[in-house]
């Protein structure tokens, strides 16, 4: 039987991310979704969802986005548009940020009934920074649609 440990490669793979974002997005955002690189000048604000790892696999799913991406997501979410980035705009982001977590979690055999996940944790603002501690692996994509881009990072600290 493979352990995770031993094949880090069944997690890490980034075509495996980025189906559970295309999914996640095609369902809860009405929009396809596809690797991207983001624009070279991004925003000095931005909103950033955190879901935590904890069980077979520690770590995080982290979903980074400007604010206009933060309240264009949650419009096509609610049908409600939104000028101020408010708590719905916030929640929205947890919420998609956990589906993808859950959605890749659920995708990995190993990880889906022996990883559990953290609530989300929303920041948003300028002049801060996400520090971890030193991952085993990390997956970082950038994603577009219209004119939309946000960035999704994978972390892995430990496997088990």
């Amino acid at each position: 039987m493979t352990t995770l440990r031993l094949d880090a490669s069944l997690i890490s793979n980034a075509a495996r991310l980025d189906a559970s974002v295309d999914e996640v997005f095609q369902l809860m955002v009405g929009v396809r979704c596809r690797p991207g690189a983001p624009p070279a000048e991004t925003a000095a604000d931005s909103v950033t969802a955190m879901v935590g790892f904890g069980g077979a696999l520690t770590g995080a799913c982290v979903l980074s986005c400007p604010p206009d991406t933060a309240r264009a997501i949650a419009a096509r979410m609610t049908g409600t548009h939104f000028a101020v980035l408010d708590d719905t705009v916030r929640d929205a982001m947890g919420e998609v940020c956990n589906m993808i977590a859950g959605t890749w979690k659920g995708n990995v055999p190993e990880l889906a009934s022996a990883c559990e996940l953290s609530v989300p944790a929303v920041i948003t603002g300028r002049d801060y920074q996400l520090r971890v501690q030193e991952p085993r692996f990390t997956v970082r994509r950038a994603y577009r649609f219209a004119e939309s881009f946000f960035l999704v990072t994978l972390l892995c600290d430990d496997l088990r």
